[in-house]
């Protein structure tokens, strides 16, 4: 089973620290320095000592150089690389745009902001809160954080979405610094969206400290229609982008999507230290309740759409994201009940026996690799289910997330997942030419 990431930060981050790092060549994250020690601990006799010593001045040497390249060729986020945001704070009253993924090491962003003495008078939380522990949906208040005694203001929320001028008229920079997972419809760029307009209507600087995308390794999708934008969708973009969230915002803000008037914000951008497309980067946490681990990650994209229909993706179970299933579909040898727990109050179908696929193994290890979305999953599921009439929900939500409204058409009248790629595939051609504008890091090979 693919390991869970903790909800907050721990020494020991990802996975990956518990493999060989070249098990997967281009795979990557954030390493701590104090993970690689040498110690020798024997005492050998005095001629095998002397023979040892320089075996071991040998060995060490070799051993140290590898070290210091892992080091060198780590992947640093935007938050630690301090040295370069630092000075356009000092003197200033900042504003933080954070969760539990706003990491500098396994410390959080604002506990080293305010050890270093920047003056930091409030914090913005976006969908799921300050501490990521917020149902998928769920209204939270605002609320003044015990540790530090800084004032937390939810942007999530249809009344709380941009902050008020009255909420930033202590605030002369924002600093941005939320784990994305490149997906249309995960609502962080929405709020990104809603922070920009912010800062240009009361000339306030934003600054981005940026992070990969793990899901950053290819683009794919239709692309979103006027008529279909949402909070879950509200750019002309794939619903795989394949940016980060640094260059969204500088998308956003040369193609002037965040705003109906050619208004820009004061953006500054912070960007990865040896981040490329191509790289596989493993998350240190969980950046949101239900998506627990990189199997849910890389899942995530294809298996989102069925929150638009009557199937379960797991919610309510220990690996959500990582399964599909429903009473409506044909009994098979694997099932899962939904029962209500941290990250799902009351999940879909709740306390019923849904049959389906079990993804966890798949998602993985082969979901990655596949670098697009998967429909097969959904066709499937529509095809055999017990009742087509009732499979998507009749709010039009599949809609909102699909961003085209065609594609369910197409799966109705049972058209192929090939048939829909290339129905697609023209206005994918053109969103790349205009990625490629904005893109701070070397592209992953088409």
């Amino acid at each position: 089973m693919p390991k869970a990431m903790p909800i907050s930060a721990m020494r020991t981050m990802g996975p990956e620290m518990r493999r060989p790092f070249f098990a997967f060549p281009n795979n990557r994250l954030a390493m701590n320095k104090d993970t690689f020690k040498l110690e020798f601990l024997s005492r050998p006799r005095k001629y095998a000592f002397v023979l040892s010593v320089l075996f071991l001045h040998s060995c060490v040497g070799t051993s140290q150089k590898k070290t210091q390249q892992i080091i060198d060729e780590r992947i640093a986020v935007g938050a630690e690389r301090m040295d370069l945001y630092l000075p356009q704070l000092h003197g200033k009253r900042v504003a933080v745009v954070g969760n539990q993924s706003s990491l500098v090491g396994d410390v959080h962003l604002v506990d080293t902001l305010l050890a270093v003495g920047v003056n930091v008078t409030k914090v913005f939380a976006p969908e799921h809160g300050f501490r990521g522990q917020a149902c998928a949906g769920e209204k939270f208040s605002n609320e003044v954080d015990e540790k530090t005694g800084v004032p937390i203001v939810a942007i999530y929320g249809k009344k709380n979405r941009k902050p008020p001028a009255d909420k930033l008229e202590d605030v002369d920079v924002i600093l941005f610094d939320l784990q994305d997972v490149g997906v249309r419809f995960y609502t962080y760029i929405s709020s990104l969206h809603y922070i920009m307009q912010a800062c240009a209507e009361n000339d306030i600087r934003l600054i981005i400290l940026d992070r990969p995308n793990p899901n950053g390794h290819y683009v794919d999708g239709p692309i979103l229609k006027e008529e279909n934008k949402s909070f879950i969708g509200m750019h002309p973009v794939p619903i795989v982008h394949g940016m980060t969230i640094g260059e969204y915002g500088s998308m956003l803000q040369g193609e002037h999507w965040f705003s109906e008037t050619e208004d820009s914000c004061l953006l500054a951008i912070i960007p990865c230290l040896n981040y490329i497309h191509n790289d596989f980067y493993e998350l240190p946490v969980r950046p949101s309740p239900n998506l627990p681990n990189m199997s849910a990650v890389y899942l995530y994209p294809s298996l989102c759409f069925f929150e638009g229909t009557n199937v379960s993706v797991g919610r309510g179970t220990e690996t959500p994201f990582q399964m599909f299933g429903a009473p409506t579909l044909p009994k098979s040898d694997f099932s899962f009940v939904p029962v209500p727990n941290a990250g799902a109050k009351h999940p879909k179908n709740e306390g019923d026996s849904c049959f389906g696929v079990d993804l966890q193994e798949y998602g993985f290890k082969k979901m990655r690799y596949e670098a697009r979305l998967n429909f097969d999953w959904l066709i499937s599921a529509y095809q055999q289910t017990s009742d087509k009439s009732k499979f998507f929900n009749s709010n039009g939500f599949i809609n909102l997330l699909m961003g085209d409204k065609k594609i369910v058409e197409m799966i109705k009248n049972g058209t192929s997942t090939d048939a829909i790629r290339r129905y697609y595939a023209h206005e994918l051609e053109v969103f790349l030419g205009i990625r490629e504008k904005y893109l701070l890091y070397p592209d992953f090979k088409r």
